[in-house]
């Protein structure tokens, strides 16, 4: 990236700061022992694959369901109380999981981290949009908050193994302090904002739940790009809980230490490649990069699926592939959607994004039962023509968007057809 471009990160709003450094913080604690609950939970409780994957899919789905909600809430009642309410709900969460001896207490601490991600985020995504009006530098925001979520995804394990904490319950206490870190910042941001002066564009507390929905469901273009999303996060999900199950349930050597070193990869190849490949791709369109994402995920799938299970290096290798994939593909589906949200309902498409959770969430039971019946070899494979049918929805969805009548399904009038001064006193209701 040109340094133009880098040096307009000094000028982001306090609020986006909390966002980004909350994110790398978070992240990092989170990633000192989360991917390890499976084998937690199948030592501490002698769960199997199919249990497991249960336990950690229907929690993120009633998760989701309110992340969509709440995105709309935002919309209408302003960020503020959101976002600290979500924070607020993964302290208590994390602080569970770290005292849980029950498997009805890492239950509810599971569905509790998931309910409280699913309310912080919408908004806190929909503030990026709200408070940086030039497109390129919410871009670069977009993807630099994608960068330190990562950065914390590779610290946060090297830091654990060096200090003896990495895969032990009681270090979730650490991801709950960082947590309550972040809620003490929102409060100190949203404290120094003045009247009118890091305010969003769009219109608050306006549209009922239900019209915002109507609104969504007219918008074709999104709906499909919503949906290929969804299958896109099944897909990927897979490289976490369901291979870990794979790999936990079929004694591959050192498993703790592949599992560090997977997670390690994984994000040292965001790190270092995102960046890079964001310039290389830089003149391609949104939509072209994320199909040339989803080809490398795929090729990423067909590698797990025929990875002898004994050869340490060739699941680090899937794993480098897979995570360029991501790099790709995670970042410009955030632009995506802010490209596509209108002012006035940022929170709403952004918390129509938490449905994502029921792609995310249902690997681990897909891939739990299908590893427990017919191993890991078909579930991988499937995956991969699962690819293509994602890359079969963008292209249906280009062609959608480049019919006449669906070329704007909401209209600019009818998102700003306010004065100035009900804007600007919208600007500030939906931020504060």
């Amino acid at each position: 990236m040109d340094r133009q471009w880098w040096q307009s990160l000094y000028g982001l709003p306090p609020l986006i700061w909390v966002v980004l450094i909350g994110s790398f913080f978070g992240r990092g604690t989170y990633f000192m022992v989360w991917p390890f609950l499976a084998v937690m939970l199948h030592q501490k409780f002698a769960l199997g694959p199919g249990v497991i994957g249960a336990v950690l899919s229907i929690s993120a789905m009633c998760a989701a369901v309110l992340g969509f909600y709440t995105g709309s809430l935002s919309d209408r009642f302003g960020r503020k109380i959101l976002l600290l309410a979500g924070t607020f709900i993964n302290v208590i969460a994390f602080f569970l999981l770290a005292v849980a001896d029950s498997i009805e207490g890492f239950v509810v601490a599971i569905t509790l981290s998931a309910v409280g991600r699913s309310v912080w985020e919408p908004p806190a995504m929909a503030m990026f949009g709200d408070l940086i009006s030039d497109t390129r530098v919410r871009e670069l925001a977009l993807q630099f908050r994608y960068f330190l979520i990562n950065a914390g995804s590779a610290l946060g394990p090297m830091i654990g193994v060096w200090v003896g904490i990495s895969a032990q319950q009681t270090t979730f206490s650490i991801t709950a302090l960082s947590y309550l870190g972040l809620f003490v910042a929102f409060m100190w941001a949203f404290a120094s904002i003045r009247p009118g002066s890091e305010t969003p564009k769009g219109t608050a507390g306006s549209s009922s739940f239900a019209s915002t929905v109507r609104v969504l469901a007219r918008d074709k273009v999104f709906l499909v790009t919503i949906s290929a999303n969804i299958l896109a996060l099944f897909i990927y999900a897979h490289m976490d809980s369901s291979l870990i199950q794979y790999l936990t349930v079929n004694d591959a050597p050192g498993i703790v230490s592949l599992i560090s070193s997977m997670i390690l990869i994984n994000a040292l190849t965001i790190v270092f490649l995102q960046f890079p490949l964001l310039r290389l791709m830089r003149d391609l369109e949104v939509n072209h990069r994320i199909i040339f994402g989803l080809m490398v995920l795929a090729l990423g799938q067909v590698w797990f699926a025929f990875n002898p299970i004994q050869w340490f290096y060739g699941w680090l290798g899937a794993t480098f592939l897979i995570s360029v994939a991501e790099a790709i593909l995670f970042p410009n589906m955030s632009v995506q959607i802010d490209r596509m949200a209108p002012a006035n309902l940022r929170g709403s498409y952004f918390g129509a994004t938490s449905l994502y959770a029921f792609g995310w969430s249902s690997a681990p039971l897909v891939g739990g039962i299908t590893i427990q019946y017919w191993g890991g070899q078909v579930l991988y494979l499937a995956t991969f023509i699962l690819c293509l049918v994602v890359m079969l929805l963008y292209v249906f969805a280009s062609k959608v968007a480049a019919l006449p009548v669906a070329a704007a399904p909401i209209s600019d009038d009818a998102v700003t057809s306010h004065g100035d001064e009900s804007e600007e006193k919208a600007r500030v209701q939906s931020v504060c």
